[in-house]
């Protein structure tokens, strides 16, 4: 088969869409992706790419194919919008092209936000009648909602015709977590359609070697946050946990990643002096989280009390639980009854700062056999159910079931 991958986030970007094509490819297929020019999270063009540099590679075996786009800059309303769109447009163009040089047996749509990113494909599909696969990581016009701040209903309508659309023109959606059908089938009759396609742990993490250098880490009971820190991971809950703990200097909290809420992190903790208990070390490559989980006592995990994060299982749970450490988790909804339900770890509830600080405390004075039982709980429900082999098994007999 011949697939091709649309998606805004590829290598050297750290997403999924990168460990879905190399996978897909070592396993005889065909594989294309239709990609932007990397910039994300900070906005800026990556070094030894630009408009007329690494437009199109070869990566072991893989096509990449890069259009022209807007970088996200700092992340403001307007830019994202340009970002979003000068992608949809662009990579539209790019694909007319593609679909006049080959014939493709499926599309893959690799969907965290923005939902744009289906344009292309649909440009191919109305070409040659492939079907496409819309893995949906991220529900609009909810997300836009809640995430993007938009409260405007005549631009929150439009987008939920759009989804609508876009759910139609599909021949499966994919979904990462089992909560999203409800906001799926809100929007249509699409129930025959829905496919489970969890996220995965990249295989750096789940199998990787815990000899990255990384710096030196505080001695103490280690708390470690990993990955985008932004808006939805409600980085204030967490700093405010940080506050009520201040007098407690043996807990440590470890910031690594970067995001629109790093600035707010870093002002917060020189406000209030808390250089002595939380620590920013900046953004790793994905071949360093065995390392720094490895230093971990518990790996933290947060999205805002939401009606929609609710129905949500963050990607970074699946990596937590793969490094056999256990996990805490500061979510509601499917979020927390996961992490209940593997007993890996233990749950307070969404923007619950007091709470959150009690299980941290309480965790700490935990005997270390009680922390090593809820990791290896982890590992184990992670093994049976997230490894990448796993989910590309099942994504293989949905590409079959057509």
């Amino acid at each position: 088969m011949n697939i091709l991958i649309v998606t805004q986030y590829f290598y050297p970007e750290t997403f999924k869409s990168t460990d879905l094509a190399f996978e897909l490819q070592k396993r005889g297929y065909q594989v294309t992706v239709l990609t932007g020019i990397p910039n994300y999270p900070e906005g800026k063009i990556y070094d030894g790419y630009g408009y007329k540099k690494k437009r199109n590679q070869n990566i072991e075996g893989v096509e990449i194919v890069r259009s022209l786009l807007l970088p996200r800059g700092k992340g403001g309303g307007i830019r994202l919008f340009l970002n979003y769109y000068s992608f949809a447009f662009f990579a539209s163009l790019k694909a007319r092209k593609l679909a006049h040089q080959k014939k493709y047996d499926a599309i893959i749509v690799h969907e965290p936000s923005p939902i744009t990113q289906f344009y292309p494909a649909l440009t191919v599909k109305k070409i040659q009648k492939t079907p496409i696969y819309f893995w949906v990581m991220d529900l609009w016009p909810e997300s836009l909602e809640i995430a993007g701040g938009v409260k405007n209903k005549r631009i929150l309508s439009y987008y939920k015709r759009v989804v609508q659309c876009f759910y139609k023109e599909s021949e499966k959606i994919l979904i990462t977590s089992k909560g999203f059908r409800k906001s799926i089938l809100e929007k249509g009759n699409f129930a025959n359609k829905i496919e489970y396609f969890p996220n995965w742990a990249e295989e750096s993490i789940s199998e990787g070697e815990t000899n990255y250098p990384i710096p030196d880490l505080p001695e103490g009971f280690k708390i470690l946050f990993a990955g985008n820190v932004g808006e939805a991971q409600d980085m204030d809950t967490i700093m405010k946990a940080a506050l009520l703990l201040k007098n407690y200097k043996e807990i440590k909290f470890i910031i690594v990643g970067d995001g629109r809420k790093m600035s707010f992190v870093q002002e917060f903790v020189k406000e209030h002096q808390l250089q002595e208990t939380v620590h920013t070390v900046g953004r790793f490559p994905v071949e360093a989280m065995a390392t720094f989980f490895a230093e971990a006592d518990l790996l933290l995990v947060s999205l805002k009390d939401d009606p929609i994060f609710n129905l949500t299982v963050p990607a970074k749970v699946q990596a937590y639980m793969s490094s056999g450490k256990p996990i805490l988790a500061m979510l509601n909804g499917e979020g927390a009854e996961t992490i209940n339900e593997a007993d890996c770890g233990f749950t307070v509830p969404s923007s619950d700062e007091t709470k959150l600080a009690d299980v941290i405390k309480k965790a700490a004075n935990f005997d270390k056999a009680i922390l090593e039982e809820k990791g290896r709980n982890g590992k184990k429900y992670f093994s049976e159910r997230f490894t990448l082999k796993s989910c590309i098994d099942n994504l293989e007999r949905i590409l079959v079931k057509k």
